[in-house]
């Protein structure tokens, strides 16, 4: 059973394949193409094919498009603009069926060799539930989707049992926390539909004292739904201009928000489990990238076991959509890794290096001499392995700094380009994280947040949020070989068992997917070494 994956509408295009149940390959449009979120630069663009992705999952697996049994398009436009429900004429009807017409032809266009009748269409917040319910280790569960918008609605609540789906709830349109947050991410003058991360991470600088007004017109229903929509912002708090500074009152409002969001999700996750009586909950949706509203979740919510799909955005539906039409016929195994991108072998990255003519060493122990470098408070590039599913890097594309150094944080800041009020995270030892943080461990994706332990926090300062909280990545021995040598070197050197990482990558950019692009981030950015798979480039020698 060979079924490839495509989420091509609103943003984050990806493609993934899975074969006879098992995830072989999965990446965003975005680390080809270098288009941030997949969005072309036009007023309004929608829609974008993510071939080059698509075509990379089929080469990793020696299949061409004539091999699959299917193609699962993670967006079904039959189930869209429901305005039949509300006893309306749909004027939207031909439009609708057109595009069902048409996809499977763009595709077979893009994907020489497809028969068009093996697309499928997957409704959008069904291939979310698949990406979390179908690829989470925890079998039977209850399953929660949370994002911006679908077909027609912007909720899932569902369980899953012997791998197939029960819809439980669904909440229609305009009601959409997704929305929402896209709303005051605008107004706080950030961009719309990419940047609620920095929303979420400005909240922690503000007071709550919005909240029981935006409550008014955020809450939950009781019924597994909810209302999020008309709050009045710019009645609360003056738009923020691009550029600008943030000002207190835009934290605060930040902080109310986040905290209405929170109390919502939280309401709906209590009636998912009255319903269901699961004891485990898989999450997905771009609500779902929201680590504070996460551990509040683990915290004070009713599930045991808590579950986040790491490409939680649309780009998760990819990878949703070919599990659900996989388990109609195989039960998909357990996603085992986001490690699901491309990769260059040690001779192909040699070259490259030779080819730039630059000085390279090739030390007996890739991670000790990272640890070295980062003992001596440089800042290390690292590039490793396969790319990353999702937006987070987790151990093979990140920027690695000192923890014990406060000013890291605005070092780090300025080599990428970002706001100074933003964090970078920690990465530990799974069996030394218990000693330092306090939350839901392990956490291999870094999709919740942590306490740090009070004495730690002066050791670690580079890492610590302004609340005490840090964003944690877990590292597994057994997965993550080479990461967890170089965390064991850098604890001999220092007495610290944390690093700081953060993604490769510089403001407005796409992660660093391709190594000429790790190569170009080095050249560009103030980074004093670059580990290039067993291979080290110093500044100090490259650019003398």
């Amino acid at each position: 059973m060979r079924v490839l994956g495509i989420n091509a509408l609103f943003h984050d295009p990806a493609a993934a394949l899975v074969v006879d149940g098992e995830i072989v390959a999965a990446a965003e449009e975005e680390r080809f193409s270098r288009r941030k979120h997949g969005k072309r630069p036009l007023p309004f663009s929608a829609w974008e094919l993510p071939e080059l992705s698509a075509r990379w999952c089929l080469e990793k697996a020696g299949l061409t498009a004539a091999d699959l049994d299917a193609v699962a398009y993670s967006y079904d436009p039959r189930a869209a603009l429901p305005a039949d429900r509300m006893g309306l004429d749909d004027p939207w009807d031909e439009l609708r069926q057109m595009y069902a017409r048409r996809v499977p032809d763009f595709l077979a266009e893009a994907l020489p060799g497809l028969d068009p009748a093996k697309v499928r269409f997957v409704a959008h917040h069904v291939a979310h539930a698949a990406s979390a319910g179908l690829a989470a280790p925890l079998g039977d569960c209850a399953v929660l989707v949370l994002d911006g918008r679908g077909e027609c609605s912007s909720q899932l609540a569902g369980h899953y049992e012997d791998g197939g789906l029960e819809v439980l709830h669904t909440q229609l349109l305009p009601e959409s926390l997704g929305l929402l947050y896209e709303e005051l991410t605008e107004h706080l003058g950030f961009l719309r539909s990419s940047d609620e991360f920095k929303v979420m991470a400005l909240a922690s600088f503000g007071e709550p004292r919005f909240a029981e007004e935006i409550s008014r017109h955020v809450h939950g229903t009781g019924d597994g739904g909810f209302r999020a929509s008309g709050v009045p912002w710019a009645d609360l708090a003056p738009r923020r201009a691009p550029g600008e500074p943030p000002a207190p009152h835009h934290a605060d409002l930040a902080a109310s928000a986040q905290r209405c969001l929170e109390e919502t999700v939280l309401d709906t996750a209590r009636w998912l489990h009255d319903r269901t009586g699961a004891s485990a909950l898989a999450l997905a949706g771009g609500v779902a990238l929201n680590c504070v509203a996460n551990a509040r979740l683990h915290r004070e919510g009713p599930f045991d076991d808590i579950w986040v799909q790491p490409a939680a955005g649309d780009a998760g539906t990819a990878l949703g959509a070919a599990l659900h039409v996989t388990a109609e016929r195989v039960r998909p195994r357990p996603m085992r890794t986001a490690a699901l991108g491309r990769e260059w072998s040690d001779e192909h990255l040699r070259r490259l290096l030779e080819a730039a003519a630059l000085p390279y060493e090739e030390p007996e122990d890739v991670a000790a001499a990272v640890a070295e470098e980062l003992a001596q408070d440089g800042i290390v590039a690292w590039f490793q392995g396969r790319a990353e599913y999702g937006p987070r890097a987790l151990g093979h594309r990140f920027l690695l700094a000192h923890p014990g150094r406060a000013e890291n944080l605005d070092r780090l800041n300025a080599v990428k380009g970002r706001e100074e009020f933003r964090p970078v995270a920690p990465m530990v030892l799974a069996e030394r994280a218990a000693g330092l943080f306090r939350g839901p461990l392990p956490s291999p994706y870094m999709l919740f947040v942590h306490e740090v332990a009070e004495e730690w926090r002066p050791r670690i300062p580079a890492v610590v949020h302004v609340d005490g909280t840090a964003r944690v990545q877990t590292v597994d021995s057994a997965t993550e070989p080479l990461v967890a040598r170089m965390l064991r070197a850098f604890e001999q050197r220092t007495g610290l068992p944390v690093v700081v990482n953060t993604s490769l990558n510089t403001a407005g950019r796409p992660m660093v997917d391709h190594p000429r692009e790790a190569l170009e981030c080095f050249g560009s950015a103030p980074v004093d070494l670059l580990a290039l798979g067993p291979y080290l480039v110093r500044r100090a020698k490259a650019f003398t």
